[in-house]
């Protein structure tokens, strides 16, 4: 799969969309999801035009731990302390709909477990 850069999520990257921003730095940024699936949920995408998760490569290691980090640290600037859940989908069958990798930030009430 190509990187499609005139996705949703790269134009968000590229101020052509608004979005609730509530975090960024060089490597990537957070804001609130806009179909949200609970009381707090905050994507978190990285800068570079990765499609998916398995499209990630070793060169991204570092890049991908920032986004698991960052995930926290917004996950506590939201009230989180009780407990969140992360999610990366990977490809349509799994739920992805927009396709440059991005982690959910999800919390603010129980999560059932096993999802889906």
């Amino acid at each position: 799969m190509n990187y499609d850069p005139d996705n949703l999520f790269a134009k968000i990257l590229e101020g052509e969309i608004p979005c609730n921003s509530v975090y960024e730095d060089e490597h990537c940024m957070a804001f609130r999801d806009i179909n949200p699936q609970a009381p707090s949920h905050i994507l978190v995408i990285p800068r570079k035009g990765i499609p998916q998760l398995s499209q990630a490569g070793e060169e991204d290691k570092e890049l991908l731990g920032h986004l698991i980090l960052v995930a926290n640290k917004v996950a506590q600037a939201d009230g989180l302390d009780e407990g969140y859940r992360v999610v990366v989908n990977c490809g349509e069958p799994a739920g992805q709909t927009v396709f440059h990798l991005h982690v959910h930030v999800l919390g603010g009430r129980a999560l059932d477990w096993p999802p889906g």
